[in-house]
């Protein structure tokens, strides 16, 4: 598998809202969106890139943002494209119980499972281990930065088991991780009999209660960042692929049939893969 170099670029950060800069991943692979929310005493990153060498650039972007507050990390959830930088942010790593649950029972895998693509992905994960956080919180979360708090609300199964929701109140942004993507097929992290904790049902009343939140400014885990059309286009997605799976759960092509279906419907988008994955778990579902 020839994947291109999932390298994060600090070059081409943008502020979104007020001491909220997001680092783009520019539409590359395995490249996450990654936050840097500032208040007068913290700065919280949201996010790592794959492997110890990008979370170290990211690392070195928020010091320069932080100019001598305190850095905080957390993690949207546990795949290695978000949160396999963590031992970079040494003594500063918070998540909430079930994320923590995840990359205890299952962060070796797919750490395993990553390093088997090989190439610059694997070299990407040289010498890199299951990171361990330092902080676990059970409930939602309440972060203070200093005059500005920024909320960590595990959102329950969806995405994954431990999703993570990072919303900035006072400018009216969210951090979805890979709840949300843009400009692709939902990722549907379905691997029988290893990991089924995916669930299309409930990610679709996530999406709906994230929606009724109303964010000004959603800053998905993969694409750009936009308002609530963001939300509205992947609930609406899963909503499509959830029908034309359920309508032909019975045929013996069905994957085909709905991969057909919604590649014809979205023929601009990314990431065809995820249709059967989705349409596996949905059949299960």
């Amino acid at each position: 598998m020839n994947l291109p170099d999932p390298v994060v670029q600090v070059s081409g950060a943008v502020e979104v809202a007020p001491d909220v800069v997001v680092i783009p991943n520019s539409g590359v692979g395995l490249v996450p969106n990654i936050g840097v929310i500032g208040g007068a005493d913290a700065v919280l990153v949201v996010d790592t890139g794959l492997g110890v060498e990008n979370a170290s650039g990211v690392l070195e972007f928020a010091v320069e943002v932080a100019r001598g507050r305190r850095i905080y990390l957390t993690t949207t959830h546990f795949h290695p494209e978000h949160a396999f930088g963590a031992s970079v942010f040494s003594g500063s790593y918070v998540v909430n119980r079930a994320q923590a649950d995840d990359l205890r029972r299952k962060g070796s895998g797919y750490l395993e499972m990553f390093r088997g693509f090989g190439g610059a992905i694997a070299s990407r994960l040289a010498g890199c281990e299951v990171p361990v956080p330092d902080f676990v919180f059970d409930g939602v979360h309440t972060l203070d930065l200093g005059g500005r708090s920024v909320v960590l609300r595990p959102t329950g199964r969806g995405h994954t088991l431990g999703d993570q929701v990072i919303e900035v109140p006072d400018a009216g942004v969210l951090f979805t991780g890979d709840l949300a993507e843009t400009g692709q097929f939902a990722i549907f992290p379905w691997f029988p009999p290893h990991d089924t904790d995916v669930s299309g049902v409930a990610w679709i009343a996530v999406l709906d209660r994230l929606i009724a939140a109303a964010p000004r400014i959603v800053v998905p885990g993969h694409g750009t960042a936009g308002g609530l059309e963001v939300l509205g286009g992947v609930r609406d997605y899963l909503r499509e692929l959830r029908d034309e799976t359920w309508r032909r759960r019975d045929s013996p092509d069905v994957v085909a049939e709905v991969q057909a279906v919604l590649v014809e419907r979205h023929p601009e988008w990314t990431g065809q893969e995820w249709i059967e994955r989705g349409v596996g778990c949905l059949c299960a579902e």
